[in-house]
């Protein structure tokens, strides 16, 4: 299942997603979320902290700027550029996914 939550900024998207996310984990669902916010602060929600989200938000920088590697795979982008939150959520902070694979 994916579910993508959108709106106008205020409305509450990420807050929404945090609890949704967490309420899946909880529930025994793979969950992972995607921070594609131009202002990502779904790890806050998750409650992966300051630091980890921080983090995650460089390495998309660093992707950005060319300092470091795209992620060939879907695999390599949870592994390189994730974190583990509470609940079982996995979570990973994005701009965008460059030719994805099917499914």
């Amino acid at each position: 299942m994916k579910i993508a939550v959108v709106g106008k900024g205020g409305s509450g998207k990420t807050t929404i997603s945090g609890v949704l996310a967490r309420t899946l984990g909880r529930s025994g669902h793979e969950v992972i979320a995607l921070d594609c916010d131009t202002n990502p602060n779904l790890g806050l929600s998750l409650g992966v902290g300051d630091t980890e989200t921080e983090h995650l938000l460089t390495l998309r920088d660093m992707v950005d700027e060319g300092t470091a590697d795209h992620a060939e795979s879907w695999d390599e982008i949870l592994d390189s550029y994730g974190a583990d939150g509470p609940d079982g959520v996995r979570l990973t902070v994005i701009n965008r996914i460059e030719n994805p694979e099917p499914g």
